[in-house]
């Protein structure tokens, strides 16, 4: 089912309350890198905008946010025609990510038109979606969705599937690997604190097995990206704490 979108006016209010919210979040991303010894330079920022309509990206886009992310195809495509027609005009630079399962039918939706795709979750999918990127000239930037915590509920690569498939991936000629993805546990800090350093471990792992330097660690939401920055995240993936007013943040 789709993402239930929240109800919101994208006003200046609103406008005003997501800078407030955007300080914080920096605030609380600067803390989390100092107490791991990173710059907080090493951590980009993803707003998941996938609840809220068009309207509400461009005020976050006002906002000091740049990077998007959206988890369905249809949505990103309706949030990149807003961009290109509607919103302000230096807009056209906002980056769009795809952060959700990806059916192969939806693939020609998505290759070319967003920065990085998150959620390559099998090796079926990554020759696909290479296939269809060089029927049509492309290189698409890629991340291996791995689903550390065994949870069945989630979608990946197990570990060790990623470290067997992983330098095929890499030699595919139509995507270029840039690290991985994982989601943690809800509610459970412990839980997500040894998803997030497991994800790191591997990363480790896959950058000896084949001499990539997989950058992107992509892990981290609302509820524990301090977590995940303390633990090696490169890019989090914020939804309700960016967006929600209603979300319980402070």
């Amino acid at each position: 089912m789709p993402a239930p979108k929240l109800d919101i006016v994208p006003d200046e209010s609103y406008g005003l309350f997501l800078a407030e919210r955007r300080r914080g979040i920096v605030s609380r991303l600067a803390v989390a890198c100092s107490r791991a010894g990173r710059d907080v330079s090493e951590v980009g920022m993803l707003a998941v905008s996938k609840m809220v309509e068009p309207e509400a990206v461009r005020c976050a886009w006002r906002a000091g946010w740049r990077a998007f992310a959206e988890n369905r195809p249809q949505e990103l495509g309706r949030k990149l025609s807003f961009v290109e027609s509607e919103a302000t005009p230096e807009m056209a630079t906002a980056r769009f990510d795809l952060i959700g399962n990806l059916q192969k039918n939806k693939i020609n939706q998505v290759i070319g038109k967003v920065e990085l795709l998150h959620s390559v979750s099998s090796a079926e999918l990554a020759r696909a979606v290479s296939s269809r990127c060089e029927a049509h000239g492309l290189v698409q930037a890629c991340l291996l969705e791995v689903n550390v915590s065994g949870e069945q509920s989630k979608s990946g690569f197990a570990p060790d599937e990623a470290r067997a498939f992983a330098e095929e991936a890499c030699a595919l000629p139509g995507i270029s690997i840039e690290g991985l993805m994982t989601m943690a546990p809800r509610g459970d800090a412990d839980a997500a604190r040894a998803t997030f350093s497991g994800l790191r471990e591997l990363a480790g792992d896959l950058r000896t097995r084949t001499g990539f330097a997989l950058p992107t660690l992509s892990c981290g939401m609302s509820d524990d990206f301090q977590i995940a920055v303390e633990e090696g995240s490169t890019l989090v993936r914020l939804g309700r704490v960016v967006f929600d007013p209603e979300y319980d943040f402070f």
